[in-house]
């Protein structure tokens, strides 16, 4: 058997998610797996190693700008002749299957050659109507548009939807003793400035910055780190809580190790507002349309920590590819979500004991 999976490379999100899978799909020798990347210059991808032999197109990619989308820009940097060009030559008839997260040269070549496609990830729990994502219709149109796949695999925090599934979090660290008053700050499209003159007035808290401008150094006695997703996640562990944007893995990840969130949505895009509104509405995060010093020291006096309990995902969806995708989405979402149904009830027994003996 082989399947090709495109990956979406202009967020490290997507790439975290597709490692996980990458590492499961590992367990099946006799499966040759293909990777195709695209979203960002070649030369800026980093800890690759999941991906042997992993091709790259440049896709296409949003323009931003103060932290927001420009749709101008966005319109007028794409090499749209490039990427049709891409499509057309990318031939597919050598696999048996072909899967999408959310990567779009692989996505219409799929659909110009009639191939099954199979889209997995955050971006296809928007293309059916739910009660807790909502976003307008044009939205809803240009997500089907930019990467369109045959059948949909949404990911999402709570099950509402027959084509959703919890998330994949790639666990690349273990659990650590978490050090009090210690965040983890991943704001990427914010200006590096920026964030430190915030930061810098809150000397009482430690605080690890990733950053794509950043070099390793410490200021004011703030740690800051360029982008690094082994010592990202090593940093991630220690925190109490992250502060970041509101892209869906990072939030994941916050949740899954059970740190405070505060999330900063990236303006103009609407998925992440959509992320930011639900994780509110939930109670799962706090959101600030921007962090002022009031306002994150509001949050620092009054988050919560909350914490989910999903099964495997990663692992579960290798075997369901490798085994030929047969299985319907809708009854692997009921069995997946039925999982972090008991996993979360062990976890509430566990608790129980615990106060008990306390």
């Amino acid at each position: 058997m082989r399947i090709l999976i495109g990956i979406q490379g202009t967020g490290n999100g997507h790439l975290s998610r597709c490692t996980a899978l990458a590492e499961a799909l590992q367990q099946y020798p006799s499966v040759q797996v293909d990777y195709l990347v695209s979203g960002r210059a070649r030369e800026h991808f980093f800890d690759m190693e999941a991906f042997p032999g992993w091709q790259w197109r440049k896709g296409l990619s949003f323009a931003v700008e103060h932290g927001q989308i420009n749709v101008r820009k966005t319109l007028a940097q794409n090499d749209w002749k490039q990427f049709w060009r891409d499509v057309k030559e990318l031939d597919l008839a050598a696999y048996d299957l072909v899967v999408t997260d959310y990567e779009p040269v692989v996505a219409w070549a799929a659909r110009r050659q009639g191939k099954r496609c199979i889209g997995i990830g955050r971006q296809y729990a928007f293309y059916k109507p739910t009660q807790s994502l909502q976003l307008p219709w044009c939205y809803q149109q240009l997500i089907r548009w930019f990467a369109p796949a045959t059948e949909v695999v949404g990911m999402h925090w709570v099950p509402d939807g027959s084509h959703i599934l919890p998330p994949i979090v790639h666990h690349r660290a273990v659990a650590e003793q978490i050090e009090a008053d210690r965040y983890l700050v991943y704001l990427p499209f914010e200006s590096l400035l920026g964030v430190h003159r915030l930061l810098a007035q809150f000397p009482q808290y430690s605080f690890s910055v990733f950053h794509p401008d950043a070099k390793r150094q410490r200021i004011a006695g703030i740690d800051y780190y360029p982008p690094s997703r082994q010592r990202f996640a090593e940093h991630f562990v220690k925190a109490e809580g992250v502060i970041s944007n509101a892209g869906f893995e990072t939030s994941c990840e916050a949740l899954a190790y059970g740190k405070k969130l505060l999330v900063r949505p990236l303006a103009g895009q609407f998925e992440q507002l959509a992320n930011a509104r639900c994780l509110a509405e939930l109670g799962l995060a706090s959101q600030l349309s921007e962090i002022t010093p009031n306002g994150l020291a509001d949050w620092f006096a009054s988050s919560k920590r909350k914490q989910c309990f999903w099964p495997d995902v990663g692992a579960e969806i290798a075997a369901w590819l490798v085994a030929g995708a047969e299985t319907s989405v809708a009854e692997l979402s009921r069995r997946l979500w039925r999982q972090a149904d008991q996993s979360d009830y062990r976890d509430l027994l566990r608790s129980d004991l615990r106060l008990q003996r306390s």
